[in-house]
């Protein structure tokens, strides 16, 4: 399968984020499990204005990849969430989404929401 060439992007196609409630509770439930100076180093760093919150600048991907929101999962593979770089990945249909969305990640829900 091909990927996606996320690599030097800066993170400026994650964000704002929208999420679910019960992907909400498992961020919160896995944040905390994470180790304390992990968290914080994620917690302090400068983004773009509507980056995600979770976007790990300072090693250029996504800092809970392998709890990311259904979103972030089907970005890039579905027409209505083509990655401008590399479009031609974008083959499947609309984006299979069935959860209501609460909030958007770094603008309804910040690092002070899973603290």
């Amino acid at each position: 399968m091909n990927t996606l060439p996320c690599q030097g992007c800066k993170g400026l196609c994650c964000g704002p984020v929208p999420i679910t409630d019960k992907e909400r509770k498992l961020i919160h439930k896995k944040l905390k499990a994470m180790p304390k100076k992990l968290r914080e180093g994620l917690a302090h760093q400068q983004r773009f204005p509507g980056t995600c919150i979770f976007y790990d600048v300072n090693h250029d991907r996504c800092g809970i990849h392998s709890f990311r929101p259904d979103v972030c999962r089907l970005f890039g593979y579905h027409e209505d969430l083509v990655c401008f770089r590399k479009p031609e990945l974008a083959t499947k249909g609309k984006a299979p989404i069935k959860e209501r969305h609460v909030g958007y990640l770094s603008i309804d829900f910040t690092w002070k929401d899973f603290q």
